[in-house]
């Protein structure tokens, strides 16, 4: 074997090594980036007030508003140093990935107040829009759909409508219940930000079942008959013609 190729052999093997070593690490950096998000809460009610009680248990950083702020302190302190108070624009520019859970007809205003916070972000919104309380806007959002309707009131960021069809004393009370879980419907057009949010469905304790594209949220939306519903992820997969 002449020197060039004994040369040339050494520079794969160590290319190959090396290769090896930084794949071996990749599930434990892997492991540390998922062990804590920074999730932002716009709303802090009965869904939003719930689901940081749930994530701040698996550990996550949070960042709670409302539009009267000092009233969180005292969850905030409850839920410990991890937690913090601040106000929507706060919120929405502190998120690693943001909750959005105010009433359906503040949405609009939402989208245009925290745009700039906002954009390329996961958001997990979780509004139902009532004619009653919302206006004739909430009218046109069930004619539509409200993935479809909410996708245009938050326009760049990565929407995923969760959290919408369970009853908010299911997402209080029935957390990591024992026996099947709660289900909870999803619907998304962007995969990554799908995986982030199934992943946050479970650290609240509950299973996430996967419908389809943000047009496909309508199959959950108010009226439907999964709507209002704590149904285990097989009850509701039957239910919405998904499978088993």
């Amino acid at each position: 074997m002449d020197r060039s190729t004994h040369d040339s052999r050494r520079r794969a093997l160590l290319a190959a090594a090396l290769c090896a070593t930084a794949l071996a690490t990749l599930p434990r950096l892997a492991g540390a980036q998922a062990a804590s998000l920074k999730i932002g809460i716009i709303g802090t009610g009965r869904i939003g007030g719930a689901l940081a009680e749930h994530w701040a248990r698996a550990g996550h950083s949070l960042l709670i508003s409302s539009r009267h702020p000092e009233q969180l302190k005292p969850l905030a302190a409850r839920l410990g140093p991890k937690v913090g108070v601040g106000t929507p624009a706060q919120a929405a520019a502190f998120g690693e990935v943001v909750l959005i859970s105010v009433p359906y007809g503040a949405l609009p205003q939402v989208g245009r107040d925290y745009a700039a916070q906002l954009r390329g972000k996961v958001v997990l919104e979780t509004g139902n829009p009532f004619t009653a309380r919302d206006g004739a806007m909430a009218e046109t959002a069930r004619a539509r759909g409200t993935g479809v309707a909410s996708a245009e009131y938050l326009p760049g960021v990565r929407l995923v409508r969760a959290f919408t069809s369970v009853p908010h004393t299911a997402v209080q009370g029935e957390a990591h219940r024992s026996g099947e879980r709660i289900g909870v419907p999803l619907a998304a057009d962007d995969p990554a930000a799908l995986q982030l949010a199934e992943r946050l469905v479970r650290d609240a304790g509950f299973d996430p079942v996967v419908v389809g594209g943000l047009a496909r949220a309508r199959d959950f939306d108010v009226g439907t008959a999964v709507f209002g519903r704590a149904m285990s992820a097989r009850e509701l997969r039957l239910a919405l013609g998904l499978g088993r």
